[in-house]
């Protein structure tokens, strides 16, 4: 596990070849969300009005789904009822192209989680399930299905055991007997306090509770106490490394002869459900890939700190996580400076997130207070602004040869350190029209005196649905005339005048 590659590059390079067999608990998560306008006459209880049903993948659905999206090549092997959840979850893991050929019929029920929603909170769970082991001859069968897989040919084997019966003693043991002799990677993510059913296998991925529960003691969420533990808990079953998450505290990777804490992302968090999913598949997607277990342990955090911020059970996808790799090897400034291709991926995510983009433009040569005022109006009338920069070639056909004074880097750099700037596109051409075109902003923002008409890219903006609006300029105040007044001497102009607009010159 002295992987060379790093993440981004593995991820640059696409995870096709990469196979993983998902090991364990199936489930069916099922949101009904509503409006909650009233209490109900009948009892004391609110009264939701149902607006929308959606079906997931969950328990080791969510892992296979991950890897799924991150581009890695998915086989499913678990265990499902005669009915229709089971369709439901066969149906949705071919969609998502997870090999859903190595499931087992059982007489017991599909495991389900149902949830309801409301203003984006969970008001009631109602869970449909077994939780004794699955019948020998069902372990046997599925057994057969896992060893067909492992002949076949797999980088990886996550053993995913949400406590619903599939991961037996048994059937774990077995599992990682005949990965280790393949030497096959087996990962865990654990349930109970039963850890010799995961003795030899590669990594344990507990949360801080679990941890606990299987040391038989509270675990106070401190470095020395989780390093002490865990490594309790390798010597007593024969665990390789155990990697801990520990909620706002990040995680700790504890492996022989080396500890690592890697420190929480801070951002707003609005569900963790599934982020342990996430950990193990980003974990066994990049330790197929060749990366150390330390970087594929930084990877998953970044991919934990970004599922966390979505409402529900979320499978990260490799753009997405690739974005957020980036951002966390830059400084936060540079890594809002991007590419077309790179600003085009991230917006396409802001908007399936349903944010609100608003785009405008300049050349900010000398960045001043209209512009700032700018930027900030044009932020407030959405949620993510985006900024068309002139690159130097362009300012120069713009306004003359002896511009910009700054070049188009440090400009960039300027800008994208404001916090209200999310990103900072360059553009060749004199005007932004191409790039208005490939973004399709919701908003499209313009400093300055101008008609609405005579805007660029206006009537393609309100072609797709899209607002234009005019932020009046600060008058006498642009960074044309600002270069005027010093070459001129004018000191009335040196001081700038004031008002209360704001400009950003094309």
């Amino acid at each position: 596990m002295a992987g060379e590659r790093t993440p981004i590059e593995i991820l640059e390079a696409g995870l096709g070849r990469v196979r993983v067999l998902v090991v364990g608990d199936l489930i069916l998560d099922q949101t009904f969300t509503g409006t909650v306008g009233r209490i109900s006459p009948e009892a004391p209880i609110p009264v939701v009005k149902v607006e929308s049903k959606k079906n997931g993948l969950g328990g080791a659905g969510n892992v296979a789904n991950n890897l799924s999206r991150l581009g890695c090549r998915v086989a499913m092997a678990s265990a499902v009822g005669m009915d229709h959840d089971a369709r439901l979850l066969q149906e949705m893991l071919t969609e998502k192209g997870i090999a859903a050929d190595f499931l087992v019929e059982t007489r017991r029920p599909s495991t389900k989680k149902l949830r309801i929603v409301s203003a984006r909170q969970q008001m009631l769970r109602l869970d449909f399930e077994r939780t004794d082991p699955i019948e020998p001859a069902e372990e046997r069968e599925l057994l057969a299905n896992i060893v067909f897989c492992l002949e076949e040919g797999v980088d990886a084997v996550v053993l995913s055991d949400y406590g619903k019966g599939v991961c037996t003693g048994g059937l774990c043991r077995t599992v990682i007997g005949l990965c280790f002799d393949r030497k096959i990677p087996v990962l865990v993510d654990p349930k109970g306090a039963d850890w010799e059913r995961y003795r030899g296998c590669t990594l344990v991925t507990p949360n801080l509770s679990e941890l606990g529960e299987a040391a038989h003691r509270v675990i106070p969420n401190e470095n020395e106490e989780i390093e002490k533990a865990a490594g309790e808990l390798m010597e007593r079953f024969g665990v390789e490394n155990i990697l801990v998450t520990r909620s706002d505290r990040g995680m700790s990777l504890v492996s022989e002869g080396e500890v690592f804490h890697e420190k929480a992302l801070a951002r707003e968090v609005f569900d963790v459900s599934g982020a342990g999913d996430t950990v193990v598949a980003v974990l066994a997607a990049f330790l197929s890939g060749g990366v150390s277990l330390r970087d594929a342990a930084h990877a998953a955090n970044r991919a934990a700190g970004f599922v966390v911020g979505k409402t529900g059970t979320y499978a990260i996808g490799r753009e997405e996580l690739l974005a957020e790799l980036r951002q966390g090897s830059l400084p936060v400034s540079s890594s809002k400076v991007v590419p077309l291709h790179e600003a085009l991926s991230r917006v396409g995510v802001w908007k399936a997130e349903e944010k609100r983009v608003v785009f405008t433009n300049g050349c900010f040569d000398i960045l001043h207070a209209g512009h700032v005022h700018c930027l900030e109006k044009a932020k407030s009338f959405g949620d993510r602004l985006v900024v068309g920069l002139n690159s130097d070639s362009s300012v120069r056909r713009l306004k003359g040869p002896d511009r910009p004074l700054n070049a188009e880097a440090f400009r960039a750099m300027v800008l994208a350190a404001l916090s209200t700037v999310d990103l900072v596109v360059l553009f060749e051409e004199e005007t932004p029209l191409n790039l208005i075109r490939a973004v399709k902003p919701d908003v499209l923002v313009k400093g300055g005196d101008y008609r609405l008409q005579d805007i660029v890219g206006g009537e393609e903006t309100a072609s797709w649905g899209g607002k234009v609006i005019v932020v009046p300029s600060f008058e006498g105040l642009s960074t044309t005339g600002i270069l005027e007044a010093f070459s001129s001497g004018d000191s009335e102009k040196k001081e700038g005048k004031r008002s209360t607009g704001g400009e950003v010159p094309q």
